[in-house]
């Protein structure tokens, strides 16, 4: 994960629960349902849970609240700080999806939810190989992210963004590392895991990874 995206989480950190809570109109549609949508993943994770990618914690909150035990894994100094703030439950650790610590405990779910297309395509495999040797059996990758049914469904996207004037949004969805769907099951698939899309909202879809036997 490039150090360019921890210098813009740092500078995102004290603003990023408003931008979910949909008080930017930029990323509205994105982040549409958000709370539902959190509370769904959290819902679905089975103890002890790793979690990467943990911005503010609001993922963690829900978890934590269900009495599982969550070590969250986030590698914004900013983040990490607001985290440990509204969520001192939690252990929270530097690190990235790639390159974190070597945690003595069985992990039942790995969860995210927005963090894994910060990844390029070489990375998400490396990740993913890596979660299902740390994942007990029947163990199970559950993500919520933005992700693209195939080439016209994103050029729609990117297209209505700019017809909106949103052209930060825009931008995000051409240049960064959002998979195709069909991309992203392969890759599951590949490495050995069973996994289902379900899509959320027009952006975020919900991928559940099962270790397969």
């Amino acid at each position: 994960m490039g150090v360019e995206f921890v210098d813009l989480f740092n500078q995102w950190a004290s603003s990023y629960d408003d931008t979910v809570s949909g008080s930017d109109p930029e990323y509205k549609e994105v982040f549409e349902g958000y709370d539902a949508m959190l509370q769904e993943l959290a819902d679905l994770s089975i103890s002890p849970v790793l979690e990467f990618g943990v911005g503010t914690a609001n993922l963690t909150q829900k978890t934590v609240a269900q009495n599982k035990v969550v070590v969250g894994i986030e590698p914004s100094e900013e983040m990490r700080r607001i985290a440990n703030v509204k969520c001192p439950e939690a252990a929270v650790y530097a690190g990235d999806f790639i390159n974190f610590p070597e945690l003595e405990m069985p992990v039942r779910s790995i969860i995210s939810s927005f963090a894994f297309h910060h990844l390029n395509e070489q990375e998400k495999r490396l990740a993913l190989k890596k979660y299902y040797d740390k994942l007990d059996t029947d163990g199970e990758v559950i993500f919520i992210d933005t992700l693209f049914k195939d080439e016209v469904y994103k050029q729609q996207l990117i297209k209505d963004a700019e017809q909106k004037g949103f052209l930060n949004l825009a931008q995000d969805l051409s240049e960064e590392y959002y998979p195709y769907l069909e991309d992203l099951e392969q890759m599951f698939l590949q490495l050995g895991f069973e996994v289902s899309f379900k899509q959320l909202n027009k952006f975020a879809w919900l991928i559940q990874a099962k270790k397969g036997e």
